[in-house]
């Protein structure tokens, strides 16, 4: 695919990882409580967010097929440009309809940069070394991507904090910098992401266009075919659902226990910060917990542990016990998300897995949606307190479905094997039953380290 050596592949997507999230962590502290600053109530800021859900369900298929055969360059490329627009466009928005024209367009973004870049790094490192193992750099992104959105979010509190600069309030520079963030990298995507494509111009586009349905048609084939699949990726339905809670409601929460926005903005900076470095370690627990239970096992038991955590941050009384509560849930965050990306990337290979991976996150975007209007009418109407209660149950309610991947490791194993696939620990191989053309079945061992997420660990800006 590329001239680069597997470390030169494994260093500029780290750096690339990490550029990408830098302009988000910048935003969560000031997302929320911008949008109330313009007039926006918590019902009308959970209807805006839908448009974000709604554009992806439309659109993450058929681009995740567009990436896989067209390019994975010039889908990024077009991605950090839309979210540029959403970007400037929010810093100006100043009523319902232009801030649900923002979440569209953060829509078409995360649909359009929903896989490109991890499957670019796995099948660069595959065709630098088909020996390679790219689970470590897939680990290492969890771990880039928290300390990125850590430092974002220390950076847009700071911002905050130091107070608005001439008529333009605190809650809106953070935004401004972001901008300039995203210009920053989106110039760097194009510099350092080298990719070989088998043509291009005007005939190879129309090409790519007419293949992207039939890549969808085979990843949808997986799903069809593979139980655990399947089931992985229902995942996502409750967890979108639950997201809601720590990503929307917790800067509401917070300033409901402090009593003032700009303060709640000022101490949300440094506390998501916080959150993101607990969550780059919880990342780096993976190996500790694949060891100790295997795979499925964990991520069952911590979606359990993630919503007793949600029910810390609703019940918990004063600004310090819901930040520890926060920051505890950003751990068992951190954790999980490389758990299910690698029980996912295990089970696809070939030309589809972006378009696997894009059917896993467009599963969250209608759980986030309706647990953007649910949760925010529920705050509204009756407390945050018992919205985050609500939401908190919807994502523990996602443990069973990862019961079709632990039952898979004590059944045969299927009688032909993809080459160079193995099993993750706590998973075993795919049955005979659910094995399916693409999925990675065999027996070889697999490296401690696993997949970072693919999905937005944020569905914020």
């Amino acid at each position: 695919m590329s001239a680069l050596s597997v470390r030169q592949v494994r260093r500029r997507f780290l750096v690339l990882h990490g550029l990408r999230w830098l302009p988000t962590g910048l935003m969560v502290p000031v997302m929320i409580l911008l949008m109330q600053e313009r007039g926006l109530t918590l019902s009308q800021i959970g209807l805006v967010t839908v448009a974000q859900g709604l554009v992806v369900l439309a659109l993450e298929l058929p681009t995740g097929g567009l990436a896989d055969a067209l390019g994975r360059r010039p889908v990024l490329v077009v991605a950090w440009l839309v979210n540029l627009g959403s970007l400037a466009l929010f810093a100006v928005a100043d009523s319902f309809a232009l801030f649900f024209l923002v979440w569209a367009l953060q829509g078409v973004f995360r649909a359009l940069d929903s896989g490109p870049m991890e499957s670019w790094y796995v099948d660069a490192t595959l065709a630098a070394d088909p020996d390679a193992e790219y689970e470590p750099g897939l680990g290492h992104a969890g771990t880039v991507v928290g300390v990125a959105m850590a430092a974002g979010a220390l950076l847009g509190g700071g911002l905050v904090a130091l107070g608005p600069i001439g008529p333009i309030s605190a809650l809106t520079v953070p935004v401004l910098v972001a901008i300039a963030l995203q210009a920053a990298a989106l110039v760097a995507l194009l510099v350092l992401l080298v990719e070989v494509r088998p043509g291009s111009g005007a005939g190879a586009l129309r090409a790519s266009v007419a293949e992207a349905p039939r890549m969808v048609g085979q990843a949808f084939g997986l799903l069809r075919r593979s139980r655990v699949l399947l089931a992985l990726v229902c995942v996502e339905l409750f967890w979108g659902f639950g997201m809601v809670t720590f990503e929307s409601l917790l800067p509401v929460r917070l300033a409901e226990v402090v009593g003032d926005p700009d303060r709640a903005a000022a101490l949300l900076g440094p506390a998501s910060s916080a959150a993101w470095l607990a969550g780059a370690a919880g990342a780096a627990l993976t190996p500790l917990l694949l060891r100790w239970l295997g795979a499925a096992p964990s991520a069952a038991l911590l979606r359990i542990v993630q919503g007793a955590t949600i029910v810390g941050m609703g019940l918990l009384a004063g600004p310090v016990g819901v930040l520890v509560a926060y920051l505890a849930c950003y751990t068992v965050h951190g954790a999980s998300n490389p758990l299910h990306m690698g029980l996912l990337h295990r089970q696809v290979d070939g030309p589809y897995r972006t378009s696997v991976i894009s059917l896993n996150s467009m599963m969250g975007q209608p759980g986030f949606a309706v647990g953007a209007i649910v949760l925010t009418a529920l705050a509204d109407t009756v407390s945050v307190s018992a919205a985050m209660l609500v939401g908190a149950v919807v994502l523990a309610l996602a443990a069973p479905l990862y019961l079709p991947a632990w039952r898979a490791r004590h059944r045969a194993p299927a009688t032909e094997a993809v080459p160079g696939a193995g099993p993750v620990p706590g998973v075993g191989p795919v049955p005979a039953s659910d094995a399916v053309p693409g999925a990675r079945t065999g027996s070889g061992p697999v490296p401690d380290a696993v997949a970072a997420p693919a999905s937005a660990p944020t569905q914020g800006t």
